[in-house]
C-alpha cells in the first residue's frame, strides 16, 4: 500500500536457476564486471560450475519475498577467482553499532529487530514521494545476484553474494527534481529492539545517516540489498533492506533502512559527522590513502587465522576502477576521500 507524503522541501523463467537448486550449490566463477558498463547486465544463470552452500542457514522468509527470490537472476556479476567468505563468517564477522560495539554483537543479539511489518518514506526533491510498504516498495523490481567484494575500513575484507536491485531503478520510479543531487539513507531508529541505541556509546547521533552523490547512486554497481547467499538478509546483515556500494568502505552501506531522501545538499553523514579527518563523505577504498592508524594499503581477507593470516593487497575502488573512476575525473582523491 502506498500512503502519500506531502513533498518535504528480465529474465525468461527458462534462464532462472530454481531457489532449491541454487541452494545446494556455492558460489559460481567466472562473468565480467566489464559489462556493468554497457547498458543492462548479461543474463547470467545456470553457470558452468558449482559446489554447496551447504552452511547456509535455512530462512522463513515472507511469501513475497521468497517468490523475488525463486525468480532471481542468478549470478547477474561475479568476482572471477576469488572464494566467497564463508556464511558462518559473513553473518557472525559484523559492524552494526545498534546491537553492540564487538564483531559478534549484531549476531547475539538482533535477533529482537521486527522486521515485519516494515516501510519505507521516500521524500525530498522526488516527483513521488510516499510512505511504502516493503513489499509494495520491492515490488517494481527483480533481484539479480551481485557477488561482490566487501571492503571494510577497518582494513578486513569478504566477498559476499547480495540479492538486489539498481538503486537507478528506484530512483526512475521516483523521478528525482532538477534540485536533487543527493541521496541520504537513514537507518532505523529503535531502542527498545537494538540495545546499542540505548548503551552509553554517545559518539552517535542516532539514526545512522550515510549518503551518496546522485550519479554514484545511479552508477549500475550500487544496488539496494534484500537478501544475501540465496536467502533473505539476516537482522546482523542489515535485514530488510541495506545499501550496497562495493568500491567503498562498508560503513557507507547503511542497514535497515527506513528512509531514502533526495537532497539539493550533500547530506552530514553519521561516521564523517564524529571524525571527518577519519572517514570522510566519499569513502572511495583508496590504498595510497592511509587510516590515521593503519595502513590502507592491505586487507585481511576473511575467513583467517593466527597462522593463516589471509593479507593481501588493497586495490583502487575495490577492485572496481573500470567501472567508477570516472565518477572522480578531476577530484583530488587524497583531499575528497
Amino acid at each position: 500500500m502506498l500512503i502519500k507524503l506531502p513533498k518535504a522541501s528480465d529474465c525468461n523463467e527458462s534462464e532462472v536457476t530454481p531457489q532449491s537448486v541454487y541452494l545446494s550449490r556455492r558460489a559460481l566463477l567466472g562473468g565480467s564486471a566489464a559489462a556493468l558498463a554497457v547498458a543492462g547486465l548479461p543474463r547470467w544463470a545456470n553457470a558452468a560450475t558449482a559446489s554447496q552452500y551447504a552452511e547456509v542457514t535455512p530462512s522463513a522468509a515472507p511469501a513475497w519475498l521468497s517468490d523475488k527470490i525463486a525468480a532471481a537472476q542468478w549470478q547477474a556479476m561475479t568476482v572471477p577467482g576469488e572464494a566467497i567468505t564463508p556464511f558462518k563468517d559473513a553473518t557472525h564477522y559484523n559492524n552494526f553499532y545498534e546491537f553492540g560495539t564487538d564483531k559478534g554483537d549484531p549476531a547475539a543479539n538482533a535477533g529482537s529487530l521486527k522486521t515485519e511489518p516494515w516501510s519505507v518514506v521516500i521524500d525530498g526533491e522526488v516527483g513521488k514521494p510516499g510512505r511504502y510498504a516493503l513489499e509494495d516498495f520491492m515490488q517494481p523490481y527483480a533481484l539479480q545476484e551481485r557477488i561482490y567484494r566487501l571492503r571494510c575500513v577497518e582494513a578486513w575484507s569478504m566477498v559476499i553474494p547480495w540479492l538486489g536491485f539498481p538503486i537507478s531503478a528506484l530512483l526512475k520510479q521516483v523521478e528525482p527534481t532538477s534540485k536533487a543531487k543527493y541521496i541520504r539513507f537513514e537507518t532505523l531508529k529503535d531502542p527498545q529492539s537494538m540495545p546499542g541505541q540505548r548503551s552509553n556509546f554517545a559518539l552517535i547521533d542516532w539514526p545512522y545517516v550515510e549518503g551518496l552523490r546522485l550519479d554514484e547512486a545511479m552508477n549500475p554497481l550500487a544496488i539496494l540489498a534484500v537478501g544475501m547467499y540465496g536467502r533473505e538478509l539476516p537482522n546482523q546483515n542489515g535485514a530488510p533492506l541495506r545499501l550496497v556500494v562495493p568500491w567503498k568502505y562498508g560503513f557507507k552501506s547503511v542497514k535497515s533502512i527506513v528512509r531514502i531522501s533526495l537532497t539539493s545538499e550533500q547530506p552530514k553523514t553519521t561516521w564523517q559527522s564524529i571524525a571527518a579527518n577519519e572517514y570522510g563523505f566519499y569513502a572511495n577504498v583508496n590504498p595510497a590513502v592511509d587510516h590515521p592508524r593503519w595502513t590502507q594499503a592491505r586487507e585481511r581477507r576473511l575467513p583467517n587465522t593466527l597462522f593463516k593470516p589471509n593479507v593481501r593487497e588493497t586495490l583502487p575502488f575495490n577492485g572496481y576502477g573500470d567501472e567508477v573512476a570516472a565518477l572522480y575525473q578531476g577530484m583530488d582523491l587524497r583531499k575528497d576521500y
